[in-house]
């Protein structure tokens, strides 16, 4: 029987209670921590990551997450284009912020491994807004307990480099790295789309495809086409879990330039849309949105196009069919 939508979980709709009122959670759901009784009815937890020390340039993701809390209340429940509400299908609620240290890495990664750790073990997928990229490894550590996960990725930078700065292995260039290494990512089941962009060299490209990483260049998307292209990461992403990463920076800075790296020749915002809706029908076990920096853009375009995309992720999530029991 098709699931009857739980009133509690349900956003308030601004048909209701005008937008600007009231205190913002993510797409105006319930805010829950694990102390309330609800907690163990979650599905999805849409989970903030205030953190970007792994930036090698413009700092400011770490204003991310609020940003994005603030401008979801524009967000309506019904995606018009395939049908979802992602809100009627699971239970979704803001599960909050995890309160990472800005000043040791690798205290916060612990942090921020621990929380989702826990909310894994709970059975909660997670929708995670960044944060800079270096947010991903330590979810990725929190999610990939049973074995190595696929990914789908979105991005202008493969983040498959060895060391920044005479040997930082963490930073922002560097999480996909070291997941391969740690096991928690398979390569061969890995996807890179929309890589683009003035290099250094091409330590990244070499070592992710001699380790099975398919990575597919920008003009490469733009000469096959989205379906064509996405069709080749559904395959090769299989019917086994999967994770996508989301970095706005795929996004061309016309359209998105509050983030750390922009990279001209990118993907155009309803382009983005295209690409996360042929997510449907893969096994995702969490997704990311990550390296929006509200102080590069006081327009707030970037934050407006996140949130965006962070809801067309959330359908994605919400049409994946789970039958696992929940633990405490």
């Amino acid at each position: 029987m098709p699931k009857i939508a739980d009133p509690f979980f349900q956003p308030v709709s601004a048909i209701e209670t005008p937008r600007f009122a009231g205190v913002p959670t993510f797409m105006r759901l319930p805010h829950l921590t694990p102390h309330d009784a609800r907690y163990c009815d979650v599905d999805i937890g849409l989970i903030g990551v205030p953190w970007d020390s792994g930036t090698t340039n413009r700092p400011g993701p770490r204003h991310g997450p609020r940003q994005l809390r603030d401008y979801s209340t524009m967000i309506r429940a019904l995606n018009p284009v395939n049908g979802i509400n992602p809100f009627t299908l699971k239970n979704c609620a803001d599960l909050g912020d995890v309160g990472a240290n800005p000043s040791d890495i690798h205290e916060a990664m612990q942090q921020i491994t621990e929380f989702y750790t826990a909310t894994t073990k709970m059975g909660i997928v997670p929708m995670t807004a960044g944060g800079d990229h270096l947010v991903s490894l330590p979810v990725l550590r929190g999610l990939a307990q049973d074995g190595p996960l696929g990914m789908i990725h979105f991005d202008a930078h493969t983040d498959l480099f060895d060391t920044y700065f005479g040997g930082a292995k963490y930073t922002h260039g560097t999480p996909f790295r070291r997941a391969i290494e740690e096991n928690l990512l398979d390569p061969k089941r890995m996807v890179q789309v929309g890589i683009r962009g003035t290099a250094y060299n091409t330590e990244d490209i070499d070592w992710g495809r001699e380790h099975g990483v398919t990575i597919i260049r920008i003009e490469e998307l733009f000469e096959r086409g989205i379906p064509n292209v996405m069709a080749q990461a559904r395959d090769i992403a299989g019917d086994q879990e999967t994770y996508c990463s989301f970095d706005i920076d795929i996004i061309d800075p016309s359209f998105a330039p509050g983030t750390g790296t922009p990279e001209i020749g990118g993907v155009t915002s309803f382009q983005a849309q295209q690409l996360v809706r042929e997510l449907y029908g893969l096994n995702l076990v969490g997704a990311d949105l990550v390296e929006v920096s509200p102080p590069f853009d006081p327009s707030g375009s970037t934050g407006w196009v996140g949130v965006s995309i962070m809801f067309e992720l959330l359908c994605m999530l919400a049409q994946v069919q789970k039958s696992g029991c929940k633990t405490s």
